[in-house]
């Protein structure tokens, strides 16, 4: 179906607009409110920028840690499970402040090792190391001469335990960086919070910083050596004052690195997304992925929800191949060491990094997007270009496809055992014949030289081997009429969705190809508010009638099965979203996917 000729196009597939950043995901649960506008701190020229960030593209993969009071009963209160990561035990307990603080007197991790532990994380081939100095719960993990409430003072262990990883951190080389909590605290009555414990009497934020945060933020600073990240977390609406008070403290290390959480009119140096990989990099920012190894990001007893192995590696290249850092989260117990499901994921990590780390340390983002049988990294070299391909899916039938590659190659080989790889231009680009058996399970590293700067023709979206298509609203045209309000791109925790979808003459379309003719499956991620919406979608000349019921409200994504095309010819091809008028209702669209079933027939 073509719409008469006054319909206007937009084309949305070049620019994505910056994700935003949940407040609270990793204590995660309350959004940022809105802030004063603050003073902006003085710019840098852009070779200074990448002078002091120069170590931090080149380290790419760093170790998170959540540690504090919580782990003395592994998140659990009088023996039961609270929602939410172990971290968040006093909020989701609602436990009073005194209550709390006999947790905090019963921690004594008396197996803790700095060195051990910081060896573990270059073991695993990591650069940097962040720690909780201060999480929301308001107590610190080293001598603060801001509080008695404190690991030294407080605590049986009486130790400081933030000094003792600067030290093992500088004796390793590996980088050291604070986590702190600028805002919350539920411990000091003007912390934000804690709005459970009655016998808090209440003072002013401005008190909070002033009598805590910012003492204890220049200690940091100044009696711990050089720090080379300061993390902050769920920025809250502070004044203009105090936020000017936390953020000019950094000028006391002015190498140090921050991101972007300390409120909404200061960037940081990088964006920080948390969970989830974005789909595609942010545009002319520094970033990273912060995750945790299992479910929680503090020890929780009942968490045993660990990654493998190869979600992890696939992961960091993944991450890396889009230009970004892993920052990898770990969870001590209360007695001070990682559980062994942890220790032994490192471990493997770091065996795979002994072979494959220059595919991952100081590479750039792979200039061939994303291909079906893994992920790409970069690096320039004197003459050249060196391409590194993660290859996830192992070709069966030993020919890998470099789609869309015009240089020359000057050379391919095996990471793993060095074996020399012959490749030949084709018409889709660049054939790499492989051995009949991966070295790595689940990620080996060809490494391709070529030419100069890497030339990549546009190619169309195409089915992966295992014949799945995902097309992406950022990826869409979306075809509006003139005098209507235009359906366009927006977001929803920070991923894109077609939105203001509000006429029944307004579709969405995009370009692809198909190799392999077929039935394919069609699904879509959506939401509808409405009891029930109707439209079509079409491959060309083939098209199904989808009926999609309520998913519960715009925000309320849902997978929904639309059914199934025949596509009887391979090629280009237009696939199509059209409302049904007259029982169209708005709703937003994600994301469609396309699951070749076979050759049968389509009643």
């Amino acid at each position: 179906m073509v719409l008469a000729s006054h319909t206007t196009t937009q084309h949305l597939a070049a620019q994505q607009p910056a994700a935003q950043q949940p407040a609270a995901q990793q204590p995660a649960a309350q959004p940022a409110a809105t802030q004063p506008a603050a003073t902006q701190p003085p710019t840098e020229s852009p070779d200074e920028n990448a002078s002091r960030m120069a170590w931090w593209r080149e380290a790419k993969f760093g170790m998170f840690v959540h540690w504090g009071v919580y782990s003395v009963v592994g998140g659990q209160y009088k023996g039961q499970e609270l929602p939410n990561s172990a971290e968040w035990m006093m909020a989701r307990g609602k436990i009073p402040i005194a209550e709390y603080e006999q947790y905090a007197k019963q921690f004594n991790p008396v197996d803790f090792d700095a060195d051990q532990f910081v060896g573990l994380a270059k073991q695993a081939g990591m650069k940097y190391l962040v720690i909780t100095a201060k999480h929301h719960d308001g107590f610190a993990m080293f001598d603060s001469k801001a509080t008695n409430y404190n690991v030294v003072d407080f605590s049986p262990f009486g130790r400081d335990i933030m000094k003792e990883l600067a030290e093992a951190c500088q004796k390793q080389g590996i980088k050291f960086g604070f986590y702190y909590s600028q805002a919350q605290d539920w411990h000091h009555p003007g912390g934000f919070g804690n709005g459970w414990d009655k016998t808090i009497k209440r003072v002013s934020s401005d008190q909070y910083v002033s009598e805590k945060a910012v003492p204890e933020v220049r200690q940091l600073l100044t009696e711990y050596g050089p720090i080379g990240i300061f993390w902050w977390d769920t920025p809250r609406a502070m004044s203009e004052e105090a936020f000017n008070s936390l953020h000019s403290l950094t000028k006391l290390q002015p190498d140090v690195l921050t991101n972007d959480r300390l409120g909404e009119d200061f960037p940081g140096d990088y964006k920080t997304f948390e969970r989830n990989i974005p789909r595609q990099a942010p545009q002319g920012k520094d970033w990273e992925v912060c995750m945790p190894i299992s479910g929680s990001w503090g020890y929780k007893k009942s968490d045993t929800n660990f990654k493998s192995t190869r979600t992890l590696i696939r992961n960091l290249a993944d991450i890396a191949s889009k230009g970004g850092n892993y920052l990898l989260n770990v969870s001590p117990t209360g007695k001070g060491t990682l559980l062994p499901q942890a220790v032994e994921r490192l471990q493997r990590i770091g065996q795979w990094m002994q072979t494959n780390g220059e595919s991952i340390y100081g590479t750039t983002a792979g200039p061939i997007g994303k291909p079906d049988w893994g992920r790409c990294t970069a690096k320039a070299t004197a003459d050249g270009t060196a391409l590194y391909l993660h290859v996830f899916d192992w070709p069966q039938d030993g020919k890998l496809v470099v789609r869309g590659l015009e240089n020359e190659v000057r050379s391919a080989r095996l990471f793993d055992g060095g074996q020399v790889l012959s490749t030949r231009s084709v018409e889709d680009g660049v054939l790499v014949s492989l051995p009949a058996d991966p070295p790595d399970a689940d990620d080996s590293v060809i490494k391709l030289v070529v030419s100069g700067t890497p030339e990549v023709r546009s190619l169309l979206p195409t089915p992966g081997q295992d014949g799945v298509l995902e097309l992406f609203a950022d990826q869409a045209f979306i075809h509006n009429n003139e005098g209507s309000r235009d359906a366009g791109l927006r977001e929803h925790d920070g991923i894109p969705h077609v939105g203001y979808w509000l006429d029944d003459q307004a579709w969405v379309e995009w370009e692809i190809e198909i190799r392999e003719p077929g039935v394919y499956r069609v699904s879509a991620v959506m939401s509808v508010q409405e009891s029930e919406t109707e439209f079509r979608v079409s491959v060309n000349d083939s098209q199904l009638s989808a009926s999609v019921p309520s998913t519960g409200s715009y925000g309320r994504y849902a997978k929904r099965d639309l059914g199934s095309i025949r596509v009887r010819e391979p090629g280009r091809k237009s696939v199509r979203v059209i409302p049904t008028p007259g029982s169209w209702q708005p709703m937003n669209l994600r994301q469609l996917t396309l699951k070749r079933e076979g050759e049968s027939a389509v009643d």
